[in-house]
């Protein structure tokens, strides 16, 4: 399987592979560190295409980035400034469920997003690897039913409780569509891929283990098969459920090379419950980026202490605000890389 022409083989060679060895649990000389951010607003020399443009004008968050999926679906979506997307004609019943379009057929429509992203993987020249994205299942039946964010996710409860059927015929339509979306960004140069459920929280473990996880499990396990039968190399997979602690277990024997944890999570219990045989990534609050730079550091040191030297990704619990700056992010890294590296002195 190719994208636009551009097959793995034509890729510049990949000089740091830190972070990939990190995410299939290899020892690493130091912690690898990422954050999820608005490319285009720290890295203002991806947006000299219009493919670019395209893409990362949607990709700004996890929630921008949901709204591509459901776009290819048929989904009307309006960008709303300040709130991310919104749908004007949100699923109102089970016969909406006829008008949305084969899921079969979503790829062909984001054709713009692999084009974007095969250019962000040439334009990186192997410095870093390239991690694709997607909302999961159960993330995406909220936007579709609640025609945006909710704090609540009741319209969207409503059809688990009171429509189990339908609900699970659309978690099947989302599955299918994501399967080859991100099938499609591996081909297209993606070098590990993170599913996101940043709507976990609002399940709790019955609904999670009946309507989430079944779909988690499924994406993974379908993911890797079709890389396998495309003749593509193997890419590690990041689950990230936000505030789905009460999964921990599940999640790490869900199909998945690394678990994401946010802020609430105390790392030294994270790996108990999850064991060895997983990579944690996380877990920094976002919001300590606001602190002095020194206090940015102490707070590096503990979390890297908590979390161990190995099978371990240093992230932020979540991602980054757009009013963060990039020097404390700067310092955020620069202090993982450092004090990585004297851990292992030790």
């Amino acid at each position: 399987m190719e994208a636009d022409g551009f097959g793995p083989q034509d890729f510049p060679e990949l000089k740091n592979d830190t972070f990939l060895r990190a995410a299939w649990g290899e020892d690493t000389d130091y912690t690898p560190v990422w954050c999820m951010r608005q490319a285009g607003r720290y890295l203002p020399e991806f947006r000299e295409t219009r493919a670019a443009q395209d893409f990362f004008s949607t990709c700004r968050s996890p929630e921008a980035c949901c709204e591509l999926t459901l776009q290819a679906l048929g989904m009307e979506v309006t960008m709303v400034p300040g709130k991310g997307p919104s749908f004007p004609e949100p699923l109102r019943d089970e016969q909406d469920l006829e008008r949305l379009r084969d899921p079969a057929a979503v790829a062909s429509k984001l054709a713009y997003v692999f084009q974007a992203i095969t250019l962000t993987r040439q334009r990186l020249a192997g410095r870093v690897p390239l991690i694709g994205f997607a909302g999961a299942p159960w993330t995406l039946m909220t936007y579709m039913i609640e025609g945006g964010s909710s704090s609540t996710m009741a319209k969207a409860k409503y059809w688990l409780y009171q429509r189990p059927k339908a609900s699970h015929q659309l978690l099947r339509i989302l599955t299918d569509a994501l399967v080859p979306y991100l099938v499609g960004q591996v081909a297209a140069g993606a070098q590990a891929l993170q599913l996101f459920e940043s709507h976990a929280g609002h399940l709790g473990p019955e609904l999670f283990n009946k309507f989430a996880l079944p779909y988690i499990r499924e994406v993974a396990k379908r993911v890797k098969a079709r890389l396998q039968e495309a003749g593509l190399a193997p890419v590690p997979m990041i689950v990230f459920a936000k505030d789905g602690h009460f999964a921990l277990e599940e999640l790490a024997q869900a199909g998945y090379e690394v678990v994401g944890l946010d802020w609430k999570v105390a790392p030294e219990k994270a790996r108990e419950r999850v064991g060895k045989n997983v990579t944690l990534q996380g877990n920094l609050d976002p919001c300590a980026l606001y602190a002095p730079e020194e206090e940015i550091r102490r707070l590096v040191q503990q979390m890297l202490d908590d979390f161990g030297p190995q099978r371990y990704i240093a992230n932020l619990g979540h991602g980054l605000y757009p009013d963060m700056d990039p020097e404390h992010v700067g310092a955020f890294v620069d202090a993982v890389h450092k004090y990585s590296r004297v851990l292992r002195q030790n």
